[in-house]
């Protein structure tokens, strides 16, 4: 057979060989990034010019994990994003169920519709509503008024509060497809060998749509990690990795040293993403 044959035959084939190019254009560019941020972070600034100077030290790394400050930022970023990342589990997974397993098709499509909309609001456009919201006399306080409730202020709180508000489509939509792909057949035959909807849910659908969670789960907490711009706004005092790189890239101008920080939730991520695989999830997406 013939390769215009075989293409003709093939239509993944053919898709996959046109996305060839972009895709190797974009591995390479995303990689020699990768490289470069590597090799400033092994660099230093003067202290006196601010220019870099390309002369290879460890001196960032040394005042990085030696200042207790910045160990404590890491760990804030580390449990910020693993709490967005349960909170909008937790709220996604039902309204998700709901959508792929109990929604009629009508239905469906104005929850997928009702679910994308947020994401055509500005980022800013959001992070400042809650600000507003979360402000002394904001909406908060006066919903919570009656009830002897306030606000929690900014702070930690806010933060976790308004990313996982801002990152919560980005975990309904995978574990809805994930969802939808699951065989309702499944379902009636766990009811006809006398599961009741709990069982169902716990021994079934949970299971089965666990590779789909990873992969939200894996939008929220990248987001959450590498954040600068939701914690300035309402995060008070407190720091995260993302600001103190900001701040160095800014104010301080200070790049290897931000280089370096940054190098921190990239491995993160790829130590997240080796406990990911390890679980045999990926290979389920």
């Amino acid at each position: 057979m013939s390769v215009a044959a075989a293409l003709h035959r093939r239509p993944r084939l053919r898709l996959g060989l046109l996305l060839a190019p972009p895709m190797l254009w974009l591995g390479v560019a995303y990689l020699a990034a990768l490289a470069a941020l590597l090799v400033t972070a092994f660099w230093t600034a003067n202290s006196f010019t601010g220019e870099v100077e390309r002369t290879w030290s460890l001196e960032n790394f040394r005042e990085l994990f030696g200042i207790g400050v910045y160990k404590t930022v890491t760990l804030r970023t580390i449990g910020i994003a693993a709490l967005v990342t349960v909170v909008d589990a937790a709220i996604a997974f039902p309204i998700a169920l709901y959508m792929a397993k109990v929604a009629s098709p009508r239905a469906q499509r104005l929850l997928v519709v009702a679910v994308l909309m947020p994401l055509w609001a500005s980022y800013l456009v959001k992070a400042y509503a809650w600000r507003g919201m979360l402000a002394e006399g904001g909406l908060i306080d006066w919903i919570g008024k009656p009830f002897h409730a306030s606000s929690p202020g900014f702070g930690v709180t806010a933060t976790i509060l308004t990313l996982a508000y801002l990152w919560l489509p980005y975990m309904i939509l995978p574990v809805y497809a994930g969802l939808e792909r699951l065989p309702t057949s499944l379902l009636e035959a766990s009811s006809d060998l006398g599961a009741g909807p709990a069982t169902t849910l716990r021994r079934v659908v949970v299971p089965m749509a666990m590779p789909a969670v990873v992969a939200g789960a894996i939008f929220t907490f990248s987001l959450s990690l590498g954040d600068y711009i939701a914690v300035t706004i309402v995060g008070g005092a407190n720091q995260m990795l993302g600001t103190v790189v900001y701040a160095n890239v800014g104010a301080a101008g200070n790049l290897p040293f931000a280089a370096a920080v940054a190098m921190v939730p990239v491995v993160i991520m790829l130590l997240f993403l080796a406990a990911v695989r390890r679980t045999g999830a990926l290979e389920s997406l």
